[in-house]
């Protein structure tokens, strides 16, 4: 077998990657422009590199006949503010995807979608809730699942899978700089002997999930009986005081919080996933809560150095 991984060079592209090749044993060629991709991720990748823009065409041929595709390109960084950019690379970037995989007869196609699409929406968050995203990018994905709808209709024979993906953290997210998640930026305050610095008074909630669970959920994926959206999280929102109690556990270290009043007008109080659909259409379900997903991060963390 062999799978094709846009957005590759980055973080959740990156681990998918190595899954790909070392679990699975599949040949990979990565598509990435490395405008926030890095090389430092693909360190002993095995597999093949094709250094493309995934709103031109040229890399059709360049990736060539593959199994399956992972679409994990796109414009992430929620505090990118240009609309149309945002547009073009996260939906017209798909449906070039999407064209590519009519043109080379693929018959499944896994992309990220994400939980921006619900905005403050009523938790748990359902699927077929009504989307309210609060910025493009929620909306760009938001409109990536309707041009999923559309196409899986239009070409039944195509298995279009679409993840939702929540608070993804974990390795190989080191090179997104700011838009990195708020474990590894609490990590980086912690590791230089200062106080974490969160919101008051930490009892915002998040439904973090740790990145091994989304490869997973995306391996999942490729059985999947027919098209579909779903949730990829752990079901089970923490608090930010619980992040700091779980990286002081794995840090050794015993620093207190240090709140600050959020600046934000908008701000999720909350975020929490349900999982049914996930499990009755790919039978996934979490296997890393928060205190064992940052045991294993930050284990990894203070191997790299």
């Amino acid at each position: 077998m062999r799978y094709l991984v846009t957005g590759g060079a980055g973080f959740i592209g990156s681990n998918l990657a190595f899954a790909l090749c070392g679990e699975r044993k599949a040949g990979v060629v990565v598509l990435d422009d490395f405008s926030s991709g890095n090389f430092k991720n693909l360190i002993d990748f095995k597999g093949d590199v094709v250094a493309g823009d995934i709103l031109d065409r040229d890399w059709f041929d360049k990736v060539g006949q593959v199994d399956a595709v992972f679409h994990e390109a796109a414009i992430t960084d929620t505090t990118v503010h240009d609309q149309k950019r945002m547009m073009d690379v996260n939906v017209e970037g798909f449906r070039n995807v999407l064209g590519f995989a009519l043109e080379k007869g693929i018959k499944r196609v896994v992309y990220a979608s994400s939980a921006g699409v619900y905005g403050n929406g009523e938790c748990p968050m359902k699927e077929d809730q009504r989307l309210t995203p609060e910025n493009v990018y929620g909306f760009s994905k938001a409109m990536m699942d309707n041009v999923a709808a559309a196409f899986a209709e239009a070409h039944p024979e195509v298995k279009l899978v679409g993840l939702r993906y929540f608070n993804v953290y974990g390795p190989r997210e080191y090179y997104k700089g700011s838009a990195a998640s708020m474990i590894y930026q609490l990590y980086l305050q912690m590791k230089a002997g200062k106080r974490p610095r969160i919101f008051k008074f930490g009892e915002q909630m998040r439904d973090f999930v740790y990145v091994k669970d989304i490869v997973r959920a995306n391996l999942a994926a490729l059985d999947a009986e027919k098209s579909c959206v779903v949730n990829a999280a752990t079901g089970a929102p923490e608090n930010f005081n619980k992040v700091v109690d779980c990286l002081n556990k794995a840090m050794g270290a015993d620093l207190a919080p240090e709140y600050f009043d959020n600046p934000y007008g908008f701000f999720q109080l909350k975020t929490q996933a349900d999982l049914r659909r996930a499990k009755a259409a790919l039978n996934y379900r979490s296997e890393w809560n928060l205190e064992r997903g940052i045991a294993d991060y930050v284990k990894t963390l203070e191997n790299k150095e």
